[in-house]
């Protein structure tokens, strides 16, 4: 008698199609998460900073048990530990709107974060392998729909608020379908063996040529994550939206940044990567400006639509320049990256809630402002061999 892991041959068509769907849910779990964070601040009575303060829970979680998730993947196989972060991060979705307090409410964040972390460096593994079957790139495909999930979380999250459904039922929900669609697809995904690695460094600093590169990703990921966090409740706090549609800021940020990840590609081929980059420093800049300087709703609206549009292809594009390094493996330049970008994405919004709360949140999204300036500085100091 034989056995085998994987008991049919798949095409590598579905074992993409496979592993898109565990992008798909990432998404939609975490926008559907983002879409309820008035709603959370509202229950529990907290202020900007005591916001701020709570939202530093996920990235701890997320960032002290990155060490851990390696050491798995040494010794599991990468679906294994997309299997068991995906029902993870489902259910300490649903436990969020379970929480009652504001402890409660920390614990389950930083679980969160835990969960976040397992399932996504493991989904990213395994999108890696599929890569490997493929002699055209497929990646940014990937994160495309991680986007248009995003928007399908927003989009539900708003018609959640608008018919008043509890915070509560509307997680639990989300996560009874994160569980459903994880059981019926882990199959279908690709088994790889465990390689064990060699004892190295925890963390590897990018080399100097892949700095500035860094510093791009980290600048673009912040106000990604900003935006995130912060864009439903700038609406209500300062353009005066009725609670009911304060999320709609959101829901039109990620319908913008997910039609400008499935359209980066031919803007690229067109003008070239550089210039794409300048202009999505500008995009974000100009976007946020305007809705700090003329916070009225339609004119919010396309600021946000801007932002949108100006993070959507910076963190491909730089991965597809820093890929090109000649003193670092590919593998290593963007897992360096990465690492200092994601920094970017988790730590930077927590900061919004105490600048929000001792100047206001015009002053704060005024700040973040600064780093889509930044993006355009940065992108001038890049040399024309490495575009």
């Amino acid at each position: 008698m034989t056995t085998s892991r994987t008991p049919h041959i798949r095409t590598p068509g579905q074992l993409r199609m496979a592993n898109a769907v565990f992008f798909f849910l990432s998404g939609f779990g975490y926008s559907s998460w983002a879409s309820r964070i008035p709603a959370i601040k509202m229950q529990l009575h907290l202020n900007e900073a005591e916001l701020g303060g709570i939202l530093f829970a996920m990235p701890l979680g997320l960032l002290l048990t990155l060490p851990a998730t390696g050491l798995l993947l040494s010794k599991h196989s990468s679906r294994r530990i997309m299997f068991f972060g995906s029902l993870f991060f489902a259910v300490m979705l649903a436990c969020i709107g379970f929480a009652n307090n504001v402890w409660q409410l920390v614990a389950v964040l930083f679980s969160f974060g835990v969960s976040r972390n397992l399932f996504n460096i493991s989904t990213n593994a395994q999108a890696v392998a599929v890569q490997a079957l493929y002699d055209k790139s497929i990646m940014a495909n990937f994160h495309g729909i991680w986007s248009m999930a995003g928007f399908a979380g927003a989009a539900c999250g708003y018609f959640m608020v608008y018919y008043n459904i509890g915070t509560m039922y509307h997680l639990l929900g989300v996560s009874l379908i994160l569980v459903i669609f994880t059981l019926l697809f882990i199959k279908g995904t690709i088994y790889e063996a465990p390689v064990p690695q060699p004892q190295k460094k925890l963390f590897t600093l990018p080399d100097k040529s892949l700095i500035i590169f860094s510093l791009i990703c980290f600048a673009s990921m912040a106000c990604e994550n900003t935006m995130y966090d912060w864009s439903s409740i700038y609406f209500y706090k300062v353009v005066h939206v009725p609670r009911s549609t304060a999320t709609g800021g959101f829901v039109v940020y990620m319908i913008a940044m997910t039609l400008g990840r499935f359209v980066g590609d031919a803007g690229v081929n067109r003008f070239g990567i550089k210039s794409v980059l300048r202009t999505s420093g500008i995009l974000i800049f100009c976007g946020l400006m305007t809705s700090v300087l003329l916070p009225y709703t339609m004119l919010v609206m396309i600021g946000f639509v801007l932002v949108g549009l100006g993070v959507s292809c910076i963190v491909p594009m730089v991965f597809q320049m820093a890929g090109r390094s000649t003193t670092m493996s590919s593998g290593t330049a963007l897992a360096s990256i990465s690492s200092i970008g994601y920094l970017g994405f988790l730590v930077v919004p927590p900061f919004i809630g105490f600048i929000a709360q001792a100047a206001g949140l015009q002053l704060s999204f005024g700040l973040i402002a600064l780093l889509g300036a930044l993006v355009v500085v940065l992108v001038y100091n890049i040399s024309d061999g490495n575009s």
